[in-house]
């Protein structure tokens, strides 16, 4: 095992199992890494069992939230360090979970010489201007349906701290009322995010829109809330100010498409709200602007080209993810397929709730298909079945969950919905660099 420091600062860890099998795993941590803190340990359930299947991994991270930049830079420079300490290695794949996974993705268009394939995990893969805008449209509704009046700030957010204590009482007095439920699932319907958040338990049922609704203000209340109104402050600062707009868009329509539309109309009828007047009340407000300067940012930061570079990329999504929602995965597919790259991509999912919550067995099955990938140069078996069965092969202390659950295999068949809000290179090029006019 080696440990240091980079030129950015950041912490590496490496480590080497004894019987190696050649294949480097290049681990993009996506949350914060504070200054000395390793990025990862071999103690933890999913890095221990990767281990054991005699990869090594190397690992680095940024030191703050959206830490793209940062991190784009230092795995280059650990891959240096890794052939220095150690040898090089036969195959180096990129891999990390939620930002590590669009990080993951992005350096398959930054370093695509570096790498032998890509493995992103419940990664935001519609691009940094996509999710942002995105969830300044879950910003935007929730204000202007809850708290029209209220000094909550949806962009160039000056006191995060403050934000978010305003809007956590926004969401807590929305919740205890049932009109205020209906206009929070009408929030979260903009965005598709999901009525399913326990992973231990079965999706609600299709008609059940008030249990549906309890669990998207669980994802408000444990996450969402945390990244719109107080997280958000962290990008704008590296971006050097606002990367959002919703110029142009029409949230009537984007309600009529949402995974969530029957839901809504149903607790509304039920309540007796005006569902309309609502709708209209969206289309008045007043409409943000971005900032040009900080858009190109993000578009470094990354959107993507769909080129994969003769690289292959496996993606793992839960249908569940109410976070990072799996409509970012029709995003992603759709510019590789454009740019002609689609042989090269494949994209797995699981039928559970939660944000990142597959299971060190299930991560294990999919890794094992992207290494077949690169040594048959074609794609394995995919089908859900066979990998389910694969997985269960496994031991029964890899059934665990990154949350600590124990859950059984749950590869499924399943196609994501349309991103509401994409931004690719046809966007970039498109607009000239600015955002457009419409959304």
């Amino acid at each position: 095992m080696h440990e240091g420091t980079l030129a950015t600062g950041s912490t590496f860890l490496l480590h080497v199992p004894a019987h190696w099998n050649g294949i480097l795993l290049l681990y993009s941590r996506g949350l914060p890494l504070p200054l000395g803190e390793a990025p990862w340990s071999a103690d933890e359930p999913l890095f221990a069992g990767l281990l054991a299947e005699r990869y090594a991994i190397a690992g680095t991270g940024g030191t703050g939230f959206w830490p793209l930049e940062e991190t784009f830079a230092n795995q280059s420079e650990l891959l240096d360090r890794f052939s220095h300490l150690v040898e090089p290695p036969k195959e180096t794949i990129a891999w990390g979970f939620s930002i590590g996974g669009i990080t993951t993705a992005g350096l398959v268009q930054v370093m695509p010489d570096r790498l032998s394939a890509a493995l992103p995990l419940c990664g935001n893969l519609a691009g940094a201007v996509g999710v942002h805008n995105r969830e300044l449209d879950i910003a935007f509704a929730f204000k202007t349906l809850l708290a029209p009046d209220s000094p909550l700030d949806l962009v160039n957010i000056s006191s995060p701290g403050r934000n978010l204590e305003l809007a956590t009482s926004i969401l807590e007095e929305a919740q205890r009322s049932e009109e205020g439920r209906a206009r929070l699932a009408l929030s979260a319907a903009i965005g598709n995010i999901p009525g399913w958040y326990d992973p231990a338990a079965a999706e609600p049922a299709v008609d059940d829109f008030t249990e549906q609704q309890e669990q998207q203000f669980r994802w408000y209340d444990e996450v969402g809330i945390l990244v719109f109104f107080a997280l958000r402050a962290q990008v704008e600062r590296r971006a050097g100010g606002n990367p959002s707009w919703n110029v142009g868009v029409d949230y009537q329509a984007r309600l009529a498409s949402s995974i969530n539309s029957e839901q809504v109309q149903g607790l509304y009828r039920t309540v007796g709200l005006e569902l309309e007047a609502d709708l209209a009340a969206l289309g008045r407000a007043h409409r943000i602007e971005a900032e040009p300067d900080a858009v190109r940012y993000l578009e470094q930061h990354i959107v993507f080209s769909g080129k994969l570079q003769g690289r292959p990329v496996l993606t793992l999504h839960t249908c569940g993810d109410g976070l990072v929602t799996p409509d970012n995965e029709q995003a992603y597919a759709d510019v590789v397929h454009w740019a002609g790259g689609g042989q090269l991509l494949r994209q797995l999912y699981l039928r559970r709730g939660g944000h990142c919550t597959h299971t060190t067995a299930e991560v294990i099955i999919a890794l094992r298909a992207l290494v077949d990938r690169i040594g048959l140069d074609r794609w394995p078996d995919l089908d859900p079945d066979q990998l389910n069965a694969a997985t269960s092969a496994l031991a029964p202390e890899l059934m665990v969950s990154r949350n600590g659950e124990m859950a059984a295999p749950a590869y499924c068949s399943f196609v994501p919905p349309v991103f509401p809000r994409p931004y690719d290179v046809r966007s970039v090029n498109t607009a000239g660099n600015c955002p457009p006019a419409g959304g």
